[in-house]
């Protein structure tokens, strides 16, 4: 964060900042338009909340698909609504209290997964993915298999980190 302006007692500075990853991948980033109006927060920017929800999608990814590739299963697609739930754990004190996951995976070749084995690697790739690890919001898992054009649901894991 650079301050661009006069402005900053009031409260009216620019959220706006940059992040710089590993490898030069630059993400723009600023607090969520619903913590703080615009011009001051940036709409189309990564708010915090949102990173800690991809964080915690892309990590139990990662170890889904390296745990159906051991087990010999083919993934063709994987894709997730996350969603976060916010409350007030204290009065003026916010926290990420809920984190629900709905990855959605299609697989193709010779071997599919049953259902039991489709929960099996949900629940094994959530216990050891370490963002889940490090959280302490409720983890909700809703996996959905795909197959062909359309969709079946496995039902809902829950999970406590």
């Amino acid at each position: 964060m650079h301050r661009h302006s006069a402005e900053f007692h009031d409260n009216r500075y620019s959220r706006a900042h940059e992040t710089l990853f590993d490898g030069g991948l630059r993400v723009m980033g600023s607090s969520s338009p619903q913590n703080v109006p615009p011009p001051m927060s940036v709409p189309g920017y990564m708010d915090p909340e949102e990173a800690l929800v991809a964080s915690l999608s892309s990590c139990h990814m990662l170890v889904f698909l390296y745990l159906a590739t051991k087990a010999g299963f083919v993934v063709d697609t994987c894709r997730d609504h996350a969603m976060d739930q916010m409350e007030e754990i204290a009065p003026g004190k916010p926290a990420i209290t809920r984190i629900v996951l709905r990855p959605a995976i299609a697989f193709s070749g010779a071997r599919l997964p049953t259902p039991s084995e489709f929960d099996a690697l949900h629940r094994t790739a959530h216990e050891n993915c370490y963002i889940a690890n490090s959280i302490k919001a409720k983890i909700s898992i809703e996996p959905e298999r795909i197959a062909g054009l359309r969709s079946e649901p496995l039902g809902r894991q829950e999970y406590m980190s």
